[in-house]
């Protein structure tokens, strides 16, 4: 791992462990010692969901291209390129034993994370843009949770144009029963049930249109008709019960018309009333309740388009700080906007960059650089970043580099010009973090994903496949960085064998399968990634 500090020097992966021995010497004939870092998770296959069959073909629109917890961690939505989103509910929480039951036991029920199906709905549709002669993708490339009200499931989706804000809520189903029918044992005989008896035909004479009298019969209760003393059994009122529940999924609110270019982010912020959308030049910021109407905060377009030289790539809001918000761009920068200086934020309060290496630059440097996504820790003082190569753990109080790097698969470096030729470097990896704020991930390539530990003195670094068998390819990482958040005057930098074959066990990466999109529960160490149409989950 790298770490920078101000200093700016750099010390050899055997100099960091002598210095940590020291330092831990030095520790121990104080009065405290420092805890060390916890000891790498051993993941475990959960379950999967759409699991493709050996030789199965997978339709394009069944790809997922999105996947967000809730803040509780109870409910997971993903959505595919087909504009539809799937919502998944957790079951192991839930009490299965009663009290005494527990009490009886000697020893404690431990289940493994389970989620299960709980509804599906068309988000959005494909469209047409008959002024500017484009055609409109129905595929959802964000979601976003709002918080839950009165037992009711609230949530953003967009595509490349418009955004939706969803409800879904259960509703219970009304039927009738009790009709008042004839029993059956009447209509097998034929007769008239009981009732009948109530209604009384009654002539009136009455004068026709000749003069003469005519007869007209009426039927209608008679007004000397007794109810019988022991009631009318068949005569029933209907009943309105409801015996069964069903999910419904209702648009409340479509943002639309507000994007000149494709959304990229949605987020939402902490004051549960806004959030904001961003495209490669804008950033709009909404109110959840109104749709017609949006302000514009961010507009990084040039006057003269030909003057352009970066795009914004992702924006999110802090989770603590409404007035706080942060955005990346396809120049390796992050930005952190105050929106309290102004209407427009033009003007950042912080910028997040690390200067290249003398020497190092060549023409897939700023391909490489831009940044696919940024998260915000849990607490709010850190920013996690991935670009094509690394994953950069940022301090918000450090702006000049990284507290953190982390190199996801460094030895393709030497192939880059094929990845260009094939369209891979353009791939959009994202990346989470733990919610104790211990581990990071992002995906990779085969179908592989890592899991990093960012703790001081850890050097764990987990290879995971997106199967049943995760371990299966498991083996440290051919560079793990380690990485100090107490001491950041030091830079650390472990290097080790980055050679293809000692990562892969020989094997190359197969490009048409990567791991774009993966979220981290919010509160339990389980991981959900898509692998092309099926969601695997995972736990430690």
């Amino acid at each position: 791992m790298i770490c920078s500090g101000p200093e700016g020097g750099e010390v050899e992966g055997s100099e960091v462990v002598s210095a940590s021995a020291s330092a831990s010497t030095s520790t121990s004939a104080g009065s405290v010692a420092t805890p060390g870092p916890p000891p790498p998770l051993e993941w475990k296959f959960s379950q999967v969901f759409g699991e493709r069959a050996a030789g199965e073909d997978v339709q394009e629109v069944d790809i997922i291209s999105a996947i967000e917890f809730d803040k509780t961690g109870e409910h997971l939505a993903t959505g595919d390129r087909g504009g539809r989103v799937v919502l998944f509910e957790r079951t192991d929480g839930k009490d299965l034993h009663s009290r005494r039951e527990l009490e009886r036991m000697d020893y404690p029920v431990t289940r493994h994370p389970e989620f299960r199906y709980k509804t599906e709905f068309q988000s959005h549709e494909p469209e047409f843009d008959y002024l500017k002669s484009l055609e409109i993708e129905e595929k959802i490339n964000k979601i976003r949770w709002c918080p839950s009200a009165n037992g009711s499931l609230f949530l953003l989706s967009t595509n490349d144009k418009t955004v939706k804000f969803w409800k879904v809520q259960e509703k219970k189903i009304k039927k009738l029963l009790d009709i008042n029918v004839e029993s059956s044992a009447h209509r097998e005989n034929g007769s008239i049930n009981t009732e009948s008896s109530m209604i009384n035909s009654k002539s009136h004479l009455t004068c026709s249109s000749n003069g003469g009298p005519s007869v007209r019969t009426n039927s209608y209760p008679c007004n000397d008709f007794v109810l019988p003393a022991g009631g009318i059994p068949s005569l029933r009122l209907p009943m309105v019960t409801s015996t069964e529940t069903s999910l419904v999924a209702r648009c409340r609110r479509v943002y639309a018309h507000a994007h000149d270019y494709h959304i990229n982010s949605i987020s939402n912020n902490s004051d549960g009333e806004t959030f904001i959308s961003a495209d490669d030049l804008r950033i709009n910021l909404w109110n959840l309740e109104i749709s017609d109407q949006s302000f514009n905060i961010i507009d990084v377009k040039p006057a003269n388009m030909e003057d352009l030289t970066e795009v914004i790539t992702s924006a999110e809001f802090h989770p603590s700080h409404c007035n706080m918000l942060a955005y990346s761009s396809s120049k390796g920068t992050i930005r952190l906007i105050d929106m309290r200086q102004s209407a427009l934020c033009d003007n950042h309060a912080k910028l997040f960059e690390e200067q290249e290496a003398p020497g190092s630059r060549s023409f897939f440097t700023e391909i490489i650089a831009s940044i696919s996504d940024i998260k915000f820790g849990k607490d709010g003082r850190h920013i996690l970043s991935r670009d094509y190569m690394t994953l950069k753990l940022w301090d918000i109080n450090m702006e000049a580099r990284p507290v953190a790097t982390f190199r996801v698969h460094e030895h393709l470096r030497p192939k880059l010009c094929d990845l260009y030729e094939n369209d891979s470097i353009f791939d959009k990896f994202e990346c989470c973090l733990s919610g104790d704020g211990l581990r990071v991930a992002t995906g990779s390539y085969s179908n592989l994903f890592r899991v990093f530990g960012c703790v001081p003195g850890s050097d764990e670094a987990t290879m995971l496949e997106a199967s049943k068998s995760p371990n299966r390819r498991n083996m440290q990482a051919s560079s793990r960085p380690s990485r100090s958040l107490t001491s950041l005057t030091r830079v650390r930098t472990r290097r080790g064998n980055e050679s293809p074959g000692s990562e892969m066990n020989g094997g190359g990466y197969d490009f048409s399968t990567k791991l774009l999109h993966l979220a981290w529960h919010p509160t339990s160490n389980v991981i959900a990634c898509a692998a092309s149409n099926s969601l695997y989950m995972y736990y430690a």
